[in-house]
């Protein structure tokens, strides 16, 4: 074999070595990708931010095996937060609370956009260890609200907080933030 042989041979190998890394980098930068979404869900779990709100499947059952105990009080504040074009604030912005008791309050959407449009909702709380004891039955922040351009809501939240909240939890903030969905203003429309 001749020496420009053996190097065209030894130049293809790298070559070779090269796009096998290359396609290494490639595969693990699409699984990291890939895998971002569950990563932050997860983050947002533990930290008690940007939770999404999935409807609790058996938040009926949860209600109605609960019994009120009348012995306790919890306040619970309201906040709300806008982002975008809308006023957003809780018809209260406190309450007192018996851990078992179901209970509804309102918040009030106004779109000030002159366009129909969509927002959702993103719940978060203080502490965020009351979270796993805050159990929701009707909310708005289970779904994008589609809204008229010039559009007012009101939105009940329907909730109840299981007795088995530490004892140690007098207060519970309950935060919403309320944003504009990008790009949802044909789906508002419908």
């Amino acid at each position: 074999m001749s020496q420009g042989q053996q190097s065209n041979t030894k130049s293809l190998g790298l070559h070779r070595q090269m796009l096998v890394r290359l396609l290494v980098i490639v595969v693990a930068m699409f699984g990291f990708g890939y895998a971002l979404v569950p990563i932050y869900k997860a983050i947002c779990e533990i930290t008690g931010i940007n939770v999404l709100t999935p409807q609790t499947r058996n938040a009926a059952e949860i209600v109605k095996n609960t019994q009120v105990d009348t012995s306790r009080s919890i306040e619970v504040i309201f906040d709300a937060n806008e982002r975008g074009k809308f006023q957003f604030k809780p018809e209260t912005n406190r309450m007192m609370v018996h851990p078992g008791e179901l209970v509804t309050m309102n918040y009030v959407v106004y779109n000030n956009l002159p366009n129909d449009t969509a927002g959702q909702a993103i719940p978060s709380y203080l502490p965020s260890k009351a979270a796993a004891h805050f159990t929701k039955l009707e909310c708005f922040c289970f779904k994008q609200q589609p809204f008229k351009a010039g559009e007012q809501k009101e939105f009940p939240v329907v909730f109840v907080i299981n007795p088995e909240l530490p004892k140690d939890v007098h207060t519970i903030t309950l935060s919403y933030t309320f944003f504009e969905v990008a790009g949802a203003t044909a789906m508002a429309g419908q």
